[in-house]
């Protein structure tokens, strides 16, 4: 597969009751193509979330803009563009970072938790120095993350980084 540039186009989530802010890296192949955040039909986020708030998965886009926006969750990503094989993020070249003031000047985020060790790492690199602001690392939802993280981990890890916010 070959490398090609991603402008990130998904508008982020969030308003003025916005309390976390989960932040990715930049949206997959499929996310793109649905045109929302963890969007591929194995990505277990809106899953994880589910069982975090005890409530059904949501399955549309309406649904899971719903489900975020009322248990005060804003979504965006760490990159405005790149080079990127794929979903690979550890293919990831020439990153530009979102300018996250646009959701931090708006919303009183407490946290700030990255999906994944590659989010983390770009975060630390290219926000951190402008937000001052230190991002929670949880592990990756992606299907690519299965073998390392079971349902149960991810809910555990999810779960209580959430909990300690006490936006639960």
């Amino acid at each position: 597969m070959e490398s090609t540039v991603v402008l990130h186009e998904l508008p982020p989530v969030f308003n003025e009751q916005s309390r976390v802010l989960f932040l990715g890296t930049i949206p997959s192949p499929k996310s793109r193509e649905k045109g929302f955040y963890y969007a591929h039909p194995q990505n277990r986020f809106w899953p994880v979330l589910a069982a975090v708030f005890g409530e059904e998965i949501p399955q549309t886009t309406e649904e899971r803009r719903a489900f975020a926006l009322s248990h005060g969750i804003a979504l965006w990503d760490v990159l405005a563009s790149c080079t990127i094989r794929g979903a690979d993020d550890q293919s990831i070249k020439d990153p530009v970072p979102n300018d996250l003031s646009m959701i931090l000047t708006h919303a009183n985020i407490r946290a700030i938790f990255t999906t994944g060790k590659k989010a983390a790492a770009l975060y630390k690199k290219y926000c951190l120095p402008q937000t001052k602001r230190e991002a929670i690392e949880l592990p990756s939802t992606s299907p690519a993350n299965c073998r390392y993280y079971t349902f149960d981990r991810l809910f555990e890890a999810y779960n209580s980084a959430i909990k300690a916010t006490g936006i639960l």
